[in-house]
């Protein structure tokens, strides 16, 4: 879905990312990686397949938008060093493209590490008329940030109802969906004038 705010053209993608055409810039928040290990080592048993499914996703947005930089918006790992990590150093070093990470309340591996692969550190980026930001922040700029995991239910005829990762935009926010696999979703009841944007298999689709 191609969405237009504070004048610049925004496309929000399926998968739970954004990308920014003028700026060649692709946005992903709570990836949450190393997650399966953090719970298998405290006993629950779980598949090794969602961060797999992650990194294909996150190659796909790569080759269709073919950006200059990709911005995590924070909680890229979810807890301290495991498994997951060499994985991800294998994979970052394929990659050609500039990484940059917004330091989110998960993120506790040491900094340097993630700097030794070339990323860039920021608390936070403001670039033209948006500030990104981990923890939704109120700002003059307008605010794309991650965290909360937003989800939405759209509710059938009867008391059924179909539970979604969403895009929350609030009056001068955007709070992206968990781009992780295996995140979880915070319900959100939007108010007046506010707009979710529900991911399905295929498409973004409007909700309200």
């Amino acid at each position: 879905m191609e969405l237009n705010l504070q004048g610049e053209s925004l496309i929000l993608h399926h998968y739970g990312s954004m990308f920014w055409p003028k700026q060649k810039l692709l946005t992903i928040a709570d990836l949450h990686l190393g997650k399966i290990e953090h719970f298998r080592k405290h006993g629950t048993a779980l598949p090794d397949l969602s961060n797999a499914i992650d990194y294909i996703r996150i190659e796909q947005n790569i080759a269709q938008f073919a950006p200059k930089e990709v911005v995590f918006l924070g909680d890229l790992f979810h807890s301290t060093l495991n498994k997951s990590w060499l994985i991800f150093e294998e994979w970052v070093k394929r990659q050609a493209v500039q990484f940059t990470l917004i330091v989110g309340n998960h993120d506790i591996i040491p900094l340097h590490k993630f700097e030794n692969l070339g990323f860039k550190i920021l608390e936070q980026l403001e670039l033209d008329c948006f500030c990104f930001t981990h923890i939704p922040e109120t700002t003059e700029l307008f605010n794309i940030c991650g965290h909360v995991h937003p989800g939405y239910k759209l509710r059938g005829r009867g008391k059924q109802y179909l539970g979604l990762s969403c895009f929350y935009q609030k009056q001068n926010q955007m709070i992206l969906p968990a781009f992780g696999d295996f995140t979880g979703n915070y319900y959100v009841t939007p108010e007046k004038e506010e707009h979710v944007y529900v991911l399905s298999e295929e498409r973004v689709i409007q909700a309200i």
